[in-house]
């Protein structure tokens, strides 16, 4: 029997505090309950998404860059050229690669944030 997948767990546990416990809950502890189910929504859509996001991100950066490399490192490396105006927006690729990394960032944390919504539509 196979066990259930680090996202069914934390989804299960956001379930039962959205529909089980924050009914019963008042006043900070529902608050509290509440902030709880939104870090575990972020953590699920991390499971679900971050990967290939963040797959998706590193390969960008690694044209961008022109060789390969940990996210972190090249990250990094694009951080410090810009910094030292060796690369701008004017830089093919940049903006998109801005833009792209956004949006990806912000399907995570906030997937009802209205300007996310209007970034798909177009």
């Amino acid at each position: 029997m196979d066990q259930p997948s680090m996202l069914e767990l934390v989804s299960a546990v956001r379930d039962f505090i959205e529909q089980r416990a924050m009914p019963e809950l008042k006043g900070h502890t529902a608050f509290h309950a509440r902030v709880a189910a939104n870090a575990l929504g972020i953590v699920a859509r991390e499971l679900e998404h971050g990967t290939v996001s963040g797959e998706a991100e590193r390969a960008r950066l690694a044209s961008l860059l022109g060789h390969d490399g940990a996210l972190d490192a090249l990250n990094r490396e694009l951080c410090k050229k810009i910094r030292d105006g060796r690369v701008g927006l004017e830089t093919p690729g940049l903006a998109e690669h801005l833009a792209l990394t956004t949006r990806d960032k912000v399907v995570i944390d906030q997937p009802n944030y209205g300007g996310l919504k209007r970034f798909l539509a177009d």
